[in-house]
């Protein structure tokens, strides 16, 4: 399937790595302009080449910013400009004991999961309506509807993205603008392979075998394995697309099944 993608501009945030970098790729792949962002400039630079080496004549460049920092992220769309696509992508996470997080710390989670989507939104979709057309998509979690114990900071602020999308959402009546989010399921990230990493030397386990162990154990997906980011972006692709013009306000699930076992 063409995804007309050809003559658009993408801007995906948090996209040196993981399900980020691989929209970023699967959107260079179908013909957009795409601008990746991260917090480190040595890593922005390095996923730019590594991008133009892997599709020669490709149109991307990189904004390194952190968007938890209001100020950063004022600098970077300063930079930015107009873009036809906004991929809401940077986020944090880990597993903490609820008692055991700060104020400190629920506010980088709301800043970085939730403001860098507010503030990056409010911005760029004006232009979107001006324009008559423009896509937002924000990328969710499956925690946002099924809040993991372990990962409450992080459910609510999922739970907060897919309120923010259905509010945007009602803002494009009656244009071709849309909003929409994905909820991911688990998924084999660079963030969460580093985890398993670390896990792993602590207990003195090899990764693989301690993924291997983890995904065997995994219930709750009927999958019963870890998610690629590539299987993310394929979706993402599809919804930034003008060939889902017909999908606006949703919520589309890419989690394995998760929540059809969970709920």
């Amino acid at each position: 399937m063409d995804l007309e993608l050809v003559g658009r501009r993408a801007f995906i945030s948090g996209s040196t790595q993981g399900i980020g970098a691989a929209i970023a790729e699967v959107l260079l792949i179908e013909g957009a302009s795409v601008v990746i962002n991260g917090r480190s400039q040595e890593r922005v630079d390095a996923r730019v080449e590594s991008l133009r080496s892997a599709h020669p004549g490709s149109d991307v460049m990189g904004i390194a910013a952190d968007l938890e920092d209001a100020g950063q992220t004022q600098t970077l769309l300063d930079r930015l400009g107009p873009v036809d696509i906004l991929v809401n992508n940077a986020g944090v996470f880990e597993m903490t004991e609820f008692s055991a997080i700060s104020d400190e710390e629920w506010q980088r989670y709301l800043q970085t999961n939730l403001m860098s989507g507010v503030r990056l939104s409010r911005h760029l979709l004006p232009g979107m309506l001006e324009r008559d057309w423009g896509r937002i998509l924000f990328i969710a979690s499956e925690s946002g509807v099924d809040v993991p114990p372990g990962m409450i900071h992080y459910g609510v602020t999922k739970a907060a993205v897919l309120a923010l999308g259905n509010g945007l959402a009602k803002l494009t009546r009656g244009t071709q603008v849309t909003v929409n989010t994905i909820l991911g399921g688990p998924t084999y990230s660079d963030g969460v392979a580093q985890a398993i990493e670390k896990i792993a030397r602590a207990q003195g386990a090899a990764p693989g075998d301690l993924k291997a162990a983890i995904a065997a154990q995994n219930r709750t997906s009927l999958l019963e394995r870890f998610l690629e980011p590539a299987e993310i972006a394929s979706l993402a692709a599809y919804l930034v697309s003008p060939v889902a013009s017909a999908t606006n306000g949703a919520a589309l699930r890419a989690d394995g099944g998760t929540l059809t076992t969970t709920l």
